[in-house]
């Protein structure tokens, strides 16, 4: 894909220091206060929307960013502050970075390896090894002793835990035929596991320790169920069941209701489960904030990114037939691989798309646009109209 030259290799490195890229704008339709955070010919993007790209004192954010010739994590200071290489190695999965509670360590995964750097030191530490494997995102239980990551290993697909003191990690649970994506901890609790099937039935709940595990909603690749998330700190998923609903499920009765009926994409939750940020696609209707009780939603700003992904012009999963076409028509070498896809062209590349995420006091979203030419990170200040 891309290789660092020998020009790169001098600029670039494990505590290089760069200058603010920061640009301050307006959005042109809602009027919204936006920083843009990077403006590097390179790709750039936060991280997946599930964690915060913001450390939790609010005064830096971590990235990925592929302008020294790979994926690398970079530390810059809010809202205008120089910008730090934290990593420099090869096989970096970019969407895998996780801050730790205290703000103080990167968790990430590389190739087969669990990783942590700590942010001020740049020591780094191996926690596992799942030799010969993939490794997907990282999530991080509420006490900060586990994480749970997705494996694709033998052809199989796995769910591994790791403890985050270094001393090792085992996979508690393999399919039988999905690829499992996206593992979470719920917020409030360090044995509950929430995890996505692909392709359908979806969503799926299980213990830390491998047991209990159970299917929350039955359903067949024509109902298109993507994105599922905690809300807040409540036993319930939210889901976008695209294009037509942004839904709610009880993890206690399975209960599945409708919070509003509108194309919600990529979705996460406040702390208090009462407002769920999104951004929408085919149309974009902008960045939006919902409000859980009512349903009501309204556009904080327009990331205006090409959300690129032949699978999100229909409305069912992706089937073998949409990964053949991809292959015959894409060139691989240019394409970033999304867990096991070798083609990146149905469901991505993911960094056109915006995946927003809260700031740690609310105020703030972090998301990614490529309106630029170039993937950028961008914040956007919520007004406070919506609080």
């Amino acid at each position: 894909m891309y290789r660092a030259t020998s020009h790169l290799r001098s600029k670039f490195g494990k505590g290089s220091i760069h200058p603010s890229e920061m640009k301050l704008i307006k959005d042109e339709k809602s009027g919204t206060k936006i920083w843009q955070i990077t403006s590097d010919n390179s790709i750039n993007h936060n991280l997946y929307f599930l964690t915060s790209t913001f450390t939790p004192n609010q005064k830096n954010l971590v990235f990925t960013s592929y302008r020294s010739g790979q994926s690398n994590f970079y530390l810059v200071g809010f809202p205008d502050g120089e910008i730090r290489q934290l990593t420099y190695e090869d096989d970096i999965h970019g969407y895998s970075g996780l801050i730790s509670h205290d703000g103080s360590v990167l968790f990430y995964t590389a190739g087969d390896k669990i990783k942590s750097i700590m942010i001020e030191t740049l020591e780094e530490s191996v926690l596992a090894q799942f030799h010969g494997g993939s490794l997907g995102e990282c999530s991080l239980s509420c006490d900060g002793k586990w994480l749970v990551t997705a494996l694709k290993k033998n052809g199989k697909s796995h769910i591994t835990v790791t403890n985050t003191d270094g001393s090792g990690g085992q996979v508690i649970f393999t399919a039988a035929e999905q690829t499992i994506i996206h593992p979470q901890f719920h917020p409030n609790s360090p044995d509950l596991i929430a995890y996505s099937g692909d392709p359908a039935p979806r969503m799926w709940i299980i213990n830390r320790d491998g047991s209990h595990n159970h299917l929350l909603y039955d359903h067949d690749n024509n109902e298109f169920l993507v994105h599922e998330t905690f809300l807040g700190q409540q036993k319930e998923l939210i889901v976008s069941h695209w294009p037509y609903a942004l839904r709610r499920i009880s993890l206690e009765t399975l209960e599945m209701q409708t919070i509003a009926d509108f194309n919600a994409w990529h979705i996460c939750s406040n702390r208090a489960g009462t407002k769920v940020l999104c951004d929408t696609i085919h149309p974009d209707i902008g960045l939006r904030l919902v409000d859980v009780s009512s349903g009501q939603h309204s556009a904080i700003c327009y990331p205006k990114s090409s959300s690129k992904g032949s699978q999100w012009e229909t409305d069912r999963y992706a089937v073998a037939e949409d990964w053949n076409k991809a292959k015959q028509t894409k060139d691989r070498s240019a394409a970033l691989s999304w867990m096991e896809m070798e083609v990146d062209t149905v469901y991505g590349p993911q960094w056109t798309h915006p995946h927003p995420s809260f700031s740690p006091d609310e105020t703030l979203v972090v998301y990614t646009s490529d309106v630029s030419g170039h993937p950028q990170l961008y914040v956007a200040e919520i007004p406070i109209m919506f609080y």
